[in-house]
């Protein structure tokens, strides 16, 4: 996804940086509490939607979310579905946050490359993936964690390869500040184990307080500081999925053996003010709700 600019120049919009750097300043989970509800109250006067609540086994994915900040959602996408997806993916370009200009397949990624991006166009036009992202059980869970009607803020499809170059800051111990309240659905699309990059995260440290400045944590740090928190580490077969609350620590695992293919879905109560949001025209993506939905498609 493209970043917008925060610093005054072209497409600098003051009022989004506010947004973005007014939520990252309020650091203790109480008073961020007090915001959210106001903003649900707004979200749900706009939506005309009362807060949901959340029954089966949403309820039990909900409660574990709010308790640990992590849940396992189980497969979310069946072997026809993934052999959609890379079959679509086979082709289609890749990009770095490094060299944004450089693109190459899957097939001829550069020695140096530790991680590269699909375009957020063809993540919307991939097979399944929006289907998936609207899908009863998320947006369930994404309403009832959220408190009123999600934004879907977020969608990346991204690969991550061993090497010899150096870790990303995503692949060391860090916090995402991206909204008010908000959570990621990451979902395998390659089998991953301890040697392709797994997911890490600390249990429960979405509830602590965080610093005003982004950390970068070593794996020392967490052991010190965290000593009393479950550590997950989430291996799982291709078309596994589970749900983060990445305000709490977390990090991914540089793969060692075998590269790894992750889509993220986020949903949060605003948009993520650190990306520029350009909405596609997709007739074809119809029946999708318009309020969740309106980052990326235009209604």
């Amino acid at each position: 996804m493209e970043y917008a600019r925060h610093s005054p120049g072209r497409g600098f919009r003051p009022w989004h940086s506010l947004l973005y750097y007014g939520q990252r300043i309020v650091v203790m989970p109480w008073m961020r509490d007090r915001v959210v509800q106001l903003l649900q109250r707004y979200v749900r006067l706009r939506t005309g939607k009362s807060p949901s609540t959340a029954s089966g086994p949403c309820s039990a994915h909900l409660s574990r979310l709010r308790i640990e900040g992590y849940t396992p959602l189980g497969q979310l996408l069946t072997a026809t579905q993934l052999h959609d997806i890379r079959a679509f993916l086979r082709d289609k370009p890749l990009t770095t946050k490094q060299a944004p200009g450089q693109r190459f397949v899957r097939a001829s990624v550069p020695p140096d490359v530790r991680m590269a991006d699909y375009a957020i166009a063809d993540v919307v036009d991939c097979p399944h993936i929006l289907a998936l992202a609207n899908s009863p059980e998320l947006a369930n869970l994404a309403a009832a964690y959220i408190g009123c009607k999600p934004t879907l803020s977020a969608l990346g499809l991204r690969w991550s390869f061993p090497g010899q170059a150096a870790c990303d800051e995503l692949q060391t111990f860090h916090r995402d500040v991206d909204d008010w309240r908000f959570f990621k659905v990451f979902v395998y699309l390659t089998d991953v184990d301890v040697g392709a990059g797994p997911h890490v995260y600390v249990s429960h440290t979405h509830i602590t307080p965080a610093s005003m400045r982004l950390e970068l944590l070593s794996d020392g740090d967490v052991s010190r500081q965290f000593a009393d928190r479950k550590v997950h580490t989430i291996t799982g077969e291709s078309g596994f999925g589970f749900a983060v609350d990445t305000y709490g620590i977390h990090k991914g695992m540089p793969p060692t053996d075998t590269p790894r293919l992750m889509l993220t879905i986020q949903y949060s109560l605003l948009p993520n003010y650190l990306y520029k949001y350009r909405p596609l025209r997709r007739p074809e993506l119809v029946g999708f709700d318009r309020y969740s939905n309106r980052l990326f498609l235009q209604n």
